[in-house]
């Protein structure tokens, strides 16, 4: 398939409703998590007991490391629509984007104040690899995308353990970070909780990506949103839905393949330096094409199915995504840390995804409201009009299509 080069980018509704499923998901698991606080309630219920269970197994199952990924993916995609119009228009998007990371940052480190857990901040930091890879063929992309997917730190690691006697891995670095965020998170205090957020939290989050294979996973991510922007694939035809189809099956063979090597490898690999750096590689793969799993089956059902109606009503909250994203992690530390409700004292995991559901329910009701009277979300409109500060209106104009939203 050659690469889309038409005069105009449309605005491709099944994106918004990818994102709205991404951005919904997320934030239930964060509210079954306590946004990152793991501290829960004992219960005598035997009910209580089974069913915190069942919710927390199933939805990081259906969930965990999923939501995340396409939230990549259309970060990446967003990108390839911005750059691509712009550069229809004769115009370099490379520094105007590298200043909208910078604000991406500072709407992280805004969030970061809340939630530990945020990732808007390694976006900025990871999203600048987008700004070389643009002007790269989308030969050498895939090239590219296939080297950050292989894990190439993981398999450094791993090929060390066997190859040099006496390798250790490195200490994870993460867990003193999260020690110091634990007990601020506990605290009755804002500003204790908030200056411990914006330090130890971070910290904690992004060496805690670093350890666990996120850093390379979202390079690769955002490559590959781009290149699927370059080829149209979210477009409707029957080229792509047949494309789709093909990745349905081939991910979901892969998928079980990768989730039975989860299961067993770990009993047959003594070596730690070896089993772990192995085991973070196979479960990265295995989210991604449980991810491409997801991803397909919304596209196909869109496109195929009377389901359409349905998906177009997420609409309004994929199109709100950055704004959902940043009041979820403002009231969800409300609710739940020591400075708000305190709500973990008293909350399980089943309570919290109830919680988690009303949450978003009262989201999607604030975006239809608000989206019949403006254009973007709060956040996404803030977003825009810094990116295109001391442009005019006329090049701020010049991007059309779900840019706004990560």
């Amino acid at each position: 398939m050659q690469n889309i080069t038409n005069s105009t980018n449309q605005r491709i509704n099944v994106a918004d409703v990818l994102r709205g499923i991404a951005v919904a998901g997320i934030l239930v698991l964060h509210c079954i998590e306590h946004f990152n606080f793991y501290s829960f309630p004992k219960t005598e219920s035997s009910l209580l007991k089974f069913t915190d269970s069942v919710v927390w197994d199933s939805l990081f199952f259906m969930f965990g490391g999923k939501m995340y990924a396409i939230f990549s993916l259309l970060f990446g995609f967003s990108f390839f629509i911005q750059y691509d119009n712009q550069q229809k228009k004769g115009n370099d998007f490379s520094m105007r984007f590298l200043w909208r990371l910078f604000l991406l940052l500072m709407i992280g480190f805004f969030n970061a104040a809340f939630f530990t857990g945020e990732i808007l901040v390694l976006y900025a930091l990871v999203g600048v690899i987008m700004i070389p890879c643009s002007k790269l063929s989308t030969s050498i992309l895939k090239y590219l995308a296939l080297f950050f997917f292989l894990q190439p730190i993981e398999m450094y690691r791993m090929f060390s353990a066997i190859f040099i006697p006496g390798y250790e891995l490195p200490a994870a670095m993460c867990g003193k970070y999260f020690s110091a965020t634990y007990q601020a998170q506990m605290t009755e205090s804002f500003w204790e909780m908030t200056k411990a957020n914006l330090w130890d939290g971070q910290l904690a989050s992004l060496t805690w990506a670093w350890d666990n294979g996120r850093v390379t996973q979202t390079a690769f991510l955002f490559i590959t949103g781009i290149l699927i922007g370059r080829k149209g694939l979210f477009k409707e035809s029957e080229t792509n839905i047949m494309f789709w189809v093909k990745m349905l099956i081939i991910t979901l063979i892969c998928f079980l393949s990768l989730r039975g090597l989860q299961d067993i490898l770990p009993s047959y690999i003594e070596n730690t330096n070896i089993r772990q750096p192995l085991m973070i590689a196979i479960r990265m793969w295995g989210n991604f094409a449980f991810t491409i799993i997801i991803v397909s089956s919304v596209i196909i059902s869109y496109y195929k199915t009377s389901m359409r109606g349905l998906y177009d009503k997420i609409i309004p909250y994929g199109k709100m995504s950055l704004t959902n994203y940043v009041t979820q992690s403002i009231f969800g530390s409300l609710l739940f840390y020591g400075w708000g409700f305190a709500l973990y004292k008293y909350c399980g995991h089943t309570y919290s995804f109830l919680i988690g559901i009303v949450m978003v329910i009262l989201q999607y009701m604030f975006c239809v409201i608000w989206l019949k009277h403006h254009k973007q979300g709060p956040f996404e409109y803030l977003w825009k009009q810094m990116t295109w500060i001391n442009s005019g209106k006329k090049e701020k104009d010049k991007i059309t299509i779900s840019t706004l939203n990560i």
